[in-house]
């Protein structure tokens, strides 16, 4: 019913096919739904015999100016304003559109995500649309238009974003827009690089906020190949290119972009564009390790930003150096630096929470944890209001380790849930992921979980570039030493050879089993029912293979492994290649 937008006629024509082709085929032909639902009751009037004379009839009803009208709006993958209704079919599509509510070619307008009223073309209704739209020749003038719309819209968000008050509306927006965004980027790859430039510009504040920007990599690569080397668009790109590098935990391939922006732009004089990659470049170099040279780029790209009245760039550039305290056990210094960042007017509000995530980790390592508490809750209510999803891991992750200190094992435990699903939904191994399996690490540690805790911190040692500060150092030192007493030499190797064998995706489900002290959901099923060869596919599937791999590796066909696959479900009770995974880490078997 949903593929056919609930049309009693489109059901009933559907129903009609199922004996003759069975519900798979007919799902399988619905694309083309105009040609399948034809021939219905032969003693219906012509109109009621197919779905495209309905959908013919109900366009012949309106004049040329209104059918116009309804070729162009059906370019709108999901809902649109009249706005965008008047952008690509013209200023006096208004009153078109009212007619085509009218004719229940539209479904009357409803409130978006962000508040505005908002038109919606049904499905089939659109497939007939985009047909005519191709007949008439006006597919390539009506896209045009489109993408044109979407990169106004995207530009004047990006602006609201980068306001202190704006931020929520413009975010709202664009999740509104989406639909059309991803349409018109796709579009725009093939058609206009200088629009796909510009549009992921803009779109990348808010992919930020929505914790959508470290999946992007492949995309922003094929964007940057569309501009010139070296020209602005290109350094625009590869400043987010960093960005989404340093998510991954490739920080090697992050200081290239950021160096190769700096090299391009140094000859221009002060720019944006450069002082922002000067940060970015600061920040890389900083979790190197390479300090001195990072606190460097850092003060140039703050002297950068105020002397180009850039209140984001100059926040950021605080914040950069505010690491660099931090890393240098100046804590007090990094604290400092955020309450500057916090007194500049029109901050935006991410600049605010990336700074937080600083500031509360020196509070930390000062121990002064009432003031971290304090601080930590505040940004994550800012956080979760304004659905910043990029730095909420990291929030959570800072809060689970004060719960860890306070001894409230369960709390610490379900955020550290919350964070690491979260960031590994986004791609955010670097910052969430790593840090949330180190936090995972001092709660094994403070519930004498020995082997886990060496387990992570195997991992942690495994993936991240970042070295330790001295906070941390210190701490897991303390813990080994209790560790290896209560476990001796050989278990503690086994822990962490273990973990230094674990994919990111296998660290991150290994942590999030495991539970707080106390009751929790019952064990997994064991594997003492598996055969040897049924426990290699439970491990590979914990590996990350896909079916296809796994037969390419073991010299059996797809459909034998799917067949394995089907009678170790129905054995263990896993269904999903989720749980698999969970129980091959149970029994450990990776």
């Amino acid at each position: 019913m949903t593929r056919l937008d609930g049309m009693p006629l489109a059901i009933e024509l559907a129903a009609a096919r199922v004996e003759t082709l069975g519900v798979t085929q007919l799902l399988d032909r619905l694309d083309d739904r105009f040609a399948l639902l034809a021939g219905g009751d032969r003693l219906a009037p012509p109109r009621q015999r197919s779905l495209a004379a309905t959908v013919e009839w109900s366009y012949q009803l309106l004049d040329e100016d209104e059918r116009r009208v309804f070729r162009a709006v059906s370019v709108f993958p999901g809902p649109f304003t009249l706005e965008g209704a008047e952008a690509v079919a013209g200023e006096g599509a208004g009153l078109a559109v009212l007619r085509l509510v009218e004719c229940s070619l539209l479904v009357p307008p409803r409130a978006g995500v962000d508040g505005r009223p908002r038109y919606l073309m049904l499905e089939t209704l659109r497939a007939y649309g985009a047909k005519l739209l191709a007949e008439a020749g006006e597919q390539d003038t009506t896209a045009a238009a489109l993408a044109g719309y979407a990169l106004r819209v995207a530009e004047e968000a990006a602006a609201g974003l980068q306001t202190a008050t704006g931020e929520v509306a413009a975010a709202r927006w664009l999740d509104a827009e989406d639909p059309i965004m991803r349409q018109v980027l796709t579009w725009a790859v093939t058609r206009d690089a200088a629009l796909a430039v510009g549009l992921v510009d803009a779109l990348g504040w808010w992919w930020r906020l929505r914790g959508r920007l470290p999946g992007q990599h492949r995309l922003l690569g094929e964007v940057g190949r569309l501009s010139e080397p070296g020209s602005d668009g290109w350094c625009v790109i590869q400043c987010w290119l960093g960005w989404t590098a340093g998510f991954s935990a490739g920080l090697a391939g992050a200081l290239g972009y950021f160096t190769a922006v700096c090299d391009a732009a140094e000859n221009r004089g002060p720019s944006r564009v450069l002082a922002d990659a000067l940060a970015g470049r600061s920040v890389a170099l900083l979790n190197l390790g390479r300090l001195a040279e990072g606190a460097e780029d850092g003060r140039r790209s703050l002297a950068m930003a105020r002397e180009l009245g850039y209140p984001a760039g100059e926040g950021a550039a605080l914040r950069t150096l505010a690491v660099a305290a931090w890393y240098s056990d100046d804590y007090d210094g990094a604290v400092q630096l955020i309450r500057q960042v916090q007194l500049i007017p029109g901050m935006p509000g991410w600049v605010l929470l990336a700074g937080s995530t600083v500031m509360i980790n020196a509070l930390i390592d000062a121990g002064d944890l009432a003031a971290a508490e304090d601080a930590c809750a505040a940004a994550l209510a800012r956080c979760r209001d304004t659905g910043d999803m990029l730095d909420l891991p990291n929030l959570l992750t800072s809060m689970a380790y004060l719960d860890v200190q306070a001894g409230r094992f369960q709390d610490a435990a379900a955020r550290l849930r919350e964070g690491l699903q979260v960031a590994a939904r986004a791609g955010d191994f670097f910052n969430g992921v790593l840090n949330g399996l180190l936090c995972c690490a001092s709660l094994c540690t403070a519930t004498k979980r020995y082997a886990d805790a060496a387990t992570l911190w195997a991992v942690q040692d495994a993936y991240s570039g970042q070295p330790d500060n001295s906070g941390d150092a210190r701490e897991r030192e303390e813990a080994l030493s209790a560790i290896r007493q209560a476990l001796g030499p050989a278990r503690v190797r086994a822990a962490e050879q273990r973990g230094a064998a674990m994919s990111l995706d296998t660290a991150a489900e290994y942590a999030l089993m495991l539970p707080a002290p106390g009751p929790g959901p019952a064990p997994a099923p064991g594997l003492g029912r598996l055969s040897a060869r049924e426990r290699e596919l439970v491990t590979l599937v914990a590996q990350g293979r896909t079916n296809a791999q796994i037969a390419a590796q073991l010299h059996i066909s797809v459909r034998t492994v799917g067949s394995h696959l089907d009678r170790i479900r129905d054995k263990t009770g896993c269904r999903r290649r989720a749980d698999l995974t969970r129980l091959a880490l149970t029994e450990g078997l990776v």
